[in-house]
């Protein structure tokens, strides 16, 4: 039986649709997550590119639950100093302040023409002293929040180790202070664990279960604060005991892949079709 269904961002097994969504199909998976598509950020894709791209995934039994969009993966100007130990992956985006209200709405705009519901935001580039900027990167995440409800979407805030709410202690604060039914949470235990936070079971532990729309699934190790990308289920996240305790926990969303593991002899295509497998037989006991 298979307990969730599976998918993943499309661009970790190829920045080619085509072969991503072939690729995927073959997985078994029917979510795709939109990040970059033929070398650009889905943000700065044309409405035709979107509409090829969304014949491909259909093509394939795909369907878009998330925009996966650089919201708020900025620098928040009058700020501490940018904590320099994470890296800031960018994925074909350079964005600063001034160009977030454009992109909620060009992602809002890119939700409806493909059907996801969900759009992945951050909290702005780590500071050293988050706490210092909370309130702010609660204010944002609000109005984020309230521009969705107009629109019947979700924002997705992904716990990310490059920016301020890296934590599952960091989210939970953020959804006490945010009673908000279109704030979700996109769970990411890898990156929870690069902060310093042992993911699962004590930073799963601190989460409000029903507010976890979405599921984020990778694996490493640590070297410091440096991780070492490598095939899902191999590392050190536990991830058989996440994956079970979301089913007892009656999560309805997907688990999508984010693989970032550079594959065997650097082959990611490769890396993510084995990580694939591994979380298909995550959510069903068997791999294909």
């Amino acid at each position: 039986m298979q307990r969730f269904r599976i998918g993943a961002i499309t661009d970790e097994f190829s920045s080619d649709i085509t072969i991503a969504a072939t690729a995927m199909h073959e997985l078994g998976m029917k979510g795709a997550e939109l990040r970059v598509v033929g070398g650009k950020n889905i943000m700065d894709l044309s409405n035709d590119e979107i509409a090829q791209t969304m014949s491909v995934l259909r093509a394939n039994g795909l369907e878009v639950v998330s925009i996966a969009s650089p919201i708020l993966k900025c620098t928040l100007p009058d700020a501490p100093e940018i904590d320099s130990r994470f890296q800031q992956d960018m994925f074909n985006a350079k964005y600063t302040i001034e160009d977030q209200p454009r992109l909620a709405e060009r992602a809002f705009e890119i939700a409806k023409l493909t059907g996801a519901k969900i759009v992945r935001v951050f909290s702005y580039w780590r500071v050293v002293t988050p706490e210092v900027v909370f309130e702010r990167v609660v204010d944002a995440l609000q109005e984020l929040a309230d521009k969705a409800a107009a629109h019947g979407l979700i924002i997705g805030l992904e716990n990310e180790h490059a920016c301020n709410i890296a934590t599952a202690q960091e989210t939970a604060r953020v959804l006490a202070a945010i009673d908000h039914e279109n704030l979700q949470v996109v769970w990411d235990p890898a990156n929870a664990y690069i902060s310093g936070e042992n993911p699962f079971p004590t930073g799963y532990q601190l989460l409000d279960a029903k507010r976890i729309g979405h599921v984020h699934a990778k694996d490493c190790g640590l070297d410091g604060h440096k991780p070492i990308w490598g095939a899902l289920g191999e590392c050190d996240i536990d991830w058989q005991g996440q994956v079970d305790a979301l089913a007892e926990d009656g999560y309805k969303g997907y688990i999508h892949l984010e693989t970032h593991w550079p594959g065997p002899d650097g082959n990611k295509f490769e890396g993510s079709k084995i990580c694939g497998h591994n979380l298909r037989k995550l959510v069903t006991g068997n791999a294909l």
